[in-house]
């Protein structure tokens, strides 16, 4: 049972002339613009007791009133998939993704994804868009995400992302010893002749990722890469464009690379990873319904730690 809406207010006279839905998203501020768009549309919003349109121009001092439901926004179905969640509340979700977790149904992927899971774990998320998914992961990218639980927090957490008040914090293992930290700033784009590849490209939108040495070994660098923005891919191209592709990535990371001098062990570890080495470690956000700081880290998984552990050892 999806949950019915019954919304009452007064137009402010101070709105007189502006268009409805832009006084109603004020007005509402857990419900998007769009979704009031579709209600008024619907005819579930009267104004003095007459419905209207969406471009209505309001006088100022009539009785809103919104009857409407919540509809399904996914066509995903539940599935019984295991979730590691590390927080949660009537807000929201928090995870950590292992790395293999595809986030959103797709041609390749119609089913086994995160959001099929998440449908199983708490059904009410399908009266949310992408069932509550406000950002992704990478397929092979392991590590923390948020998840909405309400309408109200979904706006919350777009709106914030939008802002990029939302810190996000990855451990990214590259190739190639760096003698320190530096910012990339550098449009990203889809590539001009490869449609699965994102690039560095001028018709790109902006993109900015800051990072900091944490750990040299002999022919690799562990970073701990901040995003300020949210481009597809961005720290796997950022880093190749500055000729430190990540270890194990199959997209950017070229022919495999093994250090000169290594041990046997340290050449299986490497040959072994067959992903990209990127962990989502840390997130900080504004919690959207006290409006505190919150913040959660994750341990890295096993296989990113064996790796380590060997080039450690050499």
């Amino acid at each position: 049972m999806f949950e019915q809406i019954h919304l009452t207010g007064q137009i402010p006279q101070a709105a007189a002339g502006r268009r409805l839905d832009q006084v109603l998203a004020e007005l509402f501020p857990c419900y998007s613009r769009s979704r009031l768009q579709q209600w008024i549309k619907a005819g579930k919003v009267l104004l003095n007791r007459q419905p209207v349109i969406a471009r209505y121009r309001v006088a100022g001092g009539e009785q809103v009133e919104i009857r409407a439901q919540l509809q399904r926004e996914t066509e995903a179905q539940p599935q019984d998939i295991p979730l590691d969640i590390r927080f949660q509340d009537q807000h929201l979700l928090v995870l950590n993704k292992p790395a293999g977790l595809v986030v959103h149904p797709a041609a390749g992927n119609p089913d086994g994804t995160l959001q099929n899971a998440l449908l199983f774990y708490d059904p009410e998320l399908a009266s949310l868009p992408r069932a509550g998914i406000v950002h992704r992961l990478d397929k092979d990218t392991s590590g923390l995400m948020v998840v909405a639980r309400s309408l109200s927090a979904h706006k919350s957490l777009v709106e914030q992302l939008q802002a990029r008040s939302v810190k996000r914090e990855y451990l990214a293992l590259v190739h190639s010893v760096l003698a320190a930290g530096g910012t990339v700033d550098a449009p990203i784009g889809r590539h001009p002749r490869d449609r699965l590849r994102m690039a560095v490209v001028d018709s790109g939108k902006p993109a900015i990722t800051h990072y900091r040495v944490l750990e040299r070994f002999a022919a690799h660098t562990l970073v701990q890469a901040r995003l300020e923005t949210g481009r597809t891919h961005q720290i796997r191209v950022h880093m190749a464009h500055i000729r430190c592709p990540l270890v194990g990535d199959p997209l950017y990371g070229g022919r495999l690379r093994l250090p000169r001098g290594a041990s046997a062990g340290l050449r299986e570890a490497i040959s072994a990873f067959r992903r990209q080495a990127l962990h989502a470690e840390r997130l900080q956000l504004i919690h959207p319904a006290s409006g505190e700081p919150v913040g959660w880290e994750v341990e890295i998984p096993r296989d990113f730690k064996q790796l380590l552990e060997a080039l450690r050892s050499g």
